[in-house]
């Protein structure tokens, strides 16, 4: 699954830290995530996309054979 996380964050200019602390995980998560090695949950990606103000699929998209 591919997001685009990293932009969002780079148009609020907040670090992973901080998104990790708005939406309660580690940054090591946020970090996971945007190297597309962990694919949240739909809860987790729900606190994302309202953080950011978004829709989910703003942020979140499937690839091919996902």
């Amino acid at each position: 699954m591919k997001n685009t996380i990293k932009v969002e964050r780079a148009k609020k200019d907040i670090t992973q830290a901080d998104l990790a602390d708005a939406i309660g995980v580690s940054r090591q998560t946020i970090n996971a995530m945007e190297a597309g090695k962990y694919v949240p949950s739909t809860l987790l990606s729900l606190k994302i996309a309202r953080y950011f103000g978004v829709k989910v699929e703003d942020i979140f998209m499937l690839e091919p054979g996902d």
